[in-house]
């Protein structure tokens, strides 16, 4: 049950469920998600260790960066039912389209370029 609200609580918020959308294709470090979501990276941090906490995202550090995927084959089949849920709640969301179109732009720049433009990045 507790992995449940756990899950459960991680969903209930819009800007958790654009980041699990934004990783969907790739692993994302947080300056990419900062950019995409416009968000603090303080904040966005904070809405990565919930998704983490709730098993459906791993990370990994390199260096001074963190990097974020979906959880793998080894998660619970609670997470993969609840990551199932989403993508196909938000394949028809326009705000999607709008990250995906923001993390193409994303993607071109290095992230070491991307986390030298942000104010106060952490990486």
């Amino acid at each position: 049950m507790r992995d449940l609200l756990a899950i459960t609580k991680a969903l209930a918020d819009e800007n958790r469920l654009r980041a699990l959308g934004l990783l969907e294709q790739r692993e994302l470090c947080l300056c990419q998600l900062v950019e995409v979501l416009g968000l603090a990276a303080s904040t966005v941090s904070r809405h990565m260790t919930i998704l983490h906490q709730a098993r459906l995202v791993e990370t990994r550090k390199a260096g001074r960066w963190a990097y974020f995927r979906l959880a793998d084959e080894e998660a619970p089949a609670e997470v993969h039912a609840a990551l199932a849920f989403v993508r196909a709640a938000l394949h028809p969301v326009k705000q999607r389209k709008a990250d995906q179109a923001a993390l193409k732009l994303v993607l071109k720049l290095p992230p070491e370029e991307l986390c030298r433009q942000q104010a106060n990045c952490k990486c």
